[in-house]
């Protein structure tokens, strides 16, 4: 009788090339991080904001679940702002049906960023549960936050970019912030129900609603540099976001980092995780998208994730869309995690389990045996530690002669083995 092959052994003979470090050169501008409260304070010290924080007033601080720069010290900054007014402050998760989509949930989310009662000195109110404020154009209810609307003012704080799944004038920014954050589980699942299709439009409908029926003072976005830093806050009075939001969207999407060679045959993603993007990797960067209504990142035959953050806690998205993942990766996926989220958009194929190999070493080889029309012998691999973070790559021999004549790419190392150790998982 004929031995039936290894998995292991089907792969190990595949040889894997020589890879080599560069630096990808992008514009930086920073504000530095000491600085923002400073910023923040000269901002709302305007007239038009701080004419709207009274004294006695109890005002709702939003927080969102993406891994923003500096959060906890824009949200602190903003309490203190408001306790300077001699307002009453407090912090409201605005997250949709992130963190298993309750209330506990939620407050572990904030608690990972630093956004605590004891580091914002102001208490955190937390639960799924939602109040009507108004019906939409298309006859729909549009809820909010209960602990939010009790407020006498909502001060909106968010980061505005370009979103993972569709396009159009308002994504992952204020508005979004209004109908899916504000709105919780509810929210997040009717503006989902339709699809990535008609988001770019839902959008917007459910967040006009908000703005028209609940006490939204003005609203606080960062956009962030390439290299994860601040490099710009502006506050938008709640009748200046509709018609304003566009243009920083378009202001984001210039400061967006990105892989600069265009294709591969593999991609390695060292780390996936919500804390680098909702997607678990962006795929404004990975070019794994799961829905047809956006498009961009580097074009690669197939995608190897090695393995989970920390900081997401279990919840492995975006894996999904992975051609290939180690079992290390796989035995810490939590999917109460992963599947609210997931269910919650409609969209299942970023929890979707790839194929699992034993080492590091043996999932990389298998993208590359699989992969169709290429030199074997010498194919092209890109691996970045995370979506988020792509200053510091490495790029397989293939690439040296393109690298060294790009004007944004710096070569920091000659072409070496990857250092795999007994167990096949890079050191």
């Amino acid at each position: 009788m004929r031995e039936r092959p290894t998995v292991a052994g089907m792969v190990n003979a595949q040889p894997l090339p020589k890879m080599f470090r560069v630096r990808q050169v992008f514009p930086r501008p920073k504000i530095e991080t000491e600085d923002i409260p400073k910023v923040i304070d000269e901002l709302l010290s305007d007239e038009k904001f701080a004419s709207q924080v009274k004294p006695g007033m109890q005002i709702a601080i939003t927080a969102g679940s993406r891994g923003v720069a500096n959060v906890a010290l824009m949200t602190r900054s903003i309490a203190d702002f408001c306790k300077k007014q001699g307002a009453y402050p407090y912090i409201v998760p605005t997250m949709g049906s992130h963190g298993g989509a309750t209330a506990e949930g939620q407050l572990e989310i904030l608690e990972s960023f630093g956004i605590t009662e004891e580091t914002m000195n102001c208490p955190i109110k937390s639960s799924m549960e939602v109040v009507k404020v108004g019906v939409n154009e298309d006859g729909v209810d549009v809820f909010v936050d209960k602990y939010a609307m009790a407020a006498d003012g909502i001060i909106v704080a968010g980061r505005i970019k370009p979103h993972t799944c569709f396009r159009g004038p308002y994504e992952s920014g204020i508005m979004k912030m209004l109908a899916i954050g504000l709105g919780k589980q509810y929210g997040a699942e009717v503006c989902h129900e339709a699809g990535m299709k008609h988001m770019a439009r839902l959008v917007p409908l459910f967040g006009k609603v908000i703005l028209e029926n609940s006490p939204i003072l003005f609203a606080i976005g960062a956009i962030e540099n390439a290299f994860d830093e601040t490099c710009k806050i502006v506050v938008l009075n709640a009748d200046e976001i509709e018609a304003q939001e566009p243009a920083l969207l378009e202001e984001a999407k210039a400061n967006m980092p990105k892989i600069l060679v265009d294709a591969c045959d593999v991609l390695i993603v060292d780390k996936i995780g919500k804390n680098f993007s909702g997607d678990g990797m962006d795929p404004n960067i990975t070019g794994t998208f799961c829905s047809p209504y956006a498009s961009g990142g580097i074009d690669a035959q197939h995608v190897c994730v090695l393995d989970l953050s920390e900081e997401t806690h279990g919840n492995g998205i975006g894996i999904g869309m992975a051609s290939c993942t180690t079992k290390r990766a796989f035995e810490k996926l939590d999917l109460a995690a992963m599947y609210p989220n997931a269910f919650t958009s409609t969209i299942l194929l970023g929890v979707k389990i790839p194929v699992i190999m034993e080492s590091d070493k043996e999932a990389i080889q298998l993208c590359v045996k699989v992969c169709n029309e290429i030199d074997k012998a010498n194919p092209k691999i890109v691996r970045i530690p995370n979506s988020l973070h792509v200053e510091h790559i490495m790029l397989s021999e293939a690439f040296y002669e393109e690298a060294k004549n790009h004007p944004d790419i710096v070569i920091e190392s000659e072409p070496e083995y990857l250092p795999f150790d007994g167990d096949g998982n890079l050191w």
